[in-house]
């Protein structure tokens, strides 16, 4: 348990960490986090960035990225590469950011270390730390595989990563040395299930026992050429399809009795059906391939989602962690081939420092395990330090 007599000044707790309300997988990272740190004794607080912007920001930024990753493909990917070169739609986005620097600086004021789970409110961070107008120590927790631009900020303290490969990247790609820390995600995923208990998870959604079983994951919006992607899987005859449709019902209704098809909605029981599961497919290498490196399930990307999907699927085939075929009969090749490997046993291939420690030590270095600093990273102050000063 963590020591607050050092800290009596950090009032109002200990770590803010700032979400962003699209998709799941930021607010997913942020909520493992707190329940990490809340368990060593800390206080934390979570906002979302998105509550720290007007509103047409808001639905530009909570609709815009749903809406053309569904309609307009092509468009999110112009956004994206946009983004990355620098040009107006990057500009565009950096004012955003400037937007929330005065909300995000009102919930900053007090807290010794500033946690971020999402890119524009990490620019924020680093925007607010250039200018003199944070004093907390920011932390970026980078949620995907590929590292993009407004991942990165220079004046932000630490940059923190899921793989060795993605922190490989950002130093090799921005300049700016990373850390790879593992998946921020619930314990659950790490818990070993006996062949009984996978075979009564199969029978509770109506699997069958004896058959390869290929987990479809398309994000919580179930997005992305999806039907397509089943329609593969069981024309190859290599595997039955369980897929999390997430919050997308019309996709629900529209896979739901097909033969050798399993279509469920939004569900709190992921890491019981990646354990009963003999391959993960994904489109995005968001949070639920995170949940498939730590549960050691392996995986397959096909037909990814535009821009940060298929950077995302670069990255993790360049790695060798993940297999992406292009066509139908790769898929099925990739699904039988990650199938065997499976069952030579199930091993997690993200053996890092949790993340939650590395942010303890922020707080008070004189009691977490002591880290050595970066070659070439801006040595960050303790917490305790600023506070006191």
């Amino acid at each position: 348990m963590f020591s607050h007599t050092a800290r009596e000044n950090a009032a109002p707790g200990d770590v803010l960490i700032i979400t962003g309300g699209v998709g799941a997988g930021h607010d997913g990272a942020a909520a493992e986090l707190r329940a990490r740190l809340e368990r060593a004794g800390l206080q934390v607080a979570v906002r979302d960035f998105l509550d720290a912007v007007p509103l047409p920001c808001r639905l530009a930024l909570r609709d815009g990225y749903t809406g053309s990753v569904r309609h307009a493909p092509n468009l999110f990917e112009w956004v994206y590469r946009g983004i990355e070169r620098g040009n107006w739609v990057h500009r565009a986005v950096d004012g955003m950011c400037h937007l929330a620097q005065r909300q995000i600086g009102r919930w900053a004021a007090g807290y010794p270390v500033v946690v971020s789970t999402y890119p524009l409110a990490s620019q924020s961070l680093g925007q607010l730390r250039g200018a003199g107008r944070l004093t907390a120590t920011a932390v970026t927790y980078l949620t995907d595989p590929a590292v993009h631009r407004l991942w990165v900020h220079p004046d932000v303290d630490h940059h923190l990563t899921v793989t060795e490969a993605t922190a490989a990247m950002g130093t090799r790609e921005f300049g700016v040395p990373m850390r790879a820390v593992g998946g921020l995600v619930s314990p659950a995923f790490e818990q070993v299930h006996t062949a009984a208990q996978r075979v009564a998870i199969r029978r509770s959604v109506g699997l069958p026992v004896d058959r390869r079983v290929a987990l479809l994951v398309a994000g919580s919006e179930g997005m992305g050429e999806v039907t397509p992607t089943v329609d593969a899987i069981v024309a190859s005859g290599v595997a039955d399809v369980l897929v999390l449709c997430g919050r997308n019902e019309r996709l629900r209704h529209r896979l739901s009795g097909r033969d050798r098809v399993v279509a469920l909605g939004w569900r709190s029981d992921v890491a019981s059906l990646m354990a009963a599961a003999d391959v993960l497919v994904h489109n995005a290498g968001g949070l639920s391939l995170t949940e498939a490196l730590t549960a050691g399930l392996p995986a397959v990307t096909f037909r990814p989602i535009p821009a940060h999907g298929r950077a995302n699927a670069e990255v993790l085939a360049h790695a060798g962690l993940v297999p992406w075929p292009k066509t139908d009969a790769e898929l099925a090749a990739a699904i039988v081939m990650q199938c065997e490997a499976g069952r030579q046993g199930r091993q997690s291939v993200l053996r890092h420092q949790d993340a939650s420690q590395f942010v303890r030590s922020l707080v008070d270095r004189s009691e977490a395990p002591a880290l050595p600093d970066l070659p070439g990273h801006r040595r960050a102050e303790t917490a305790s330090s600023r506070v006191a000063a």
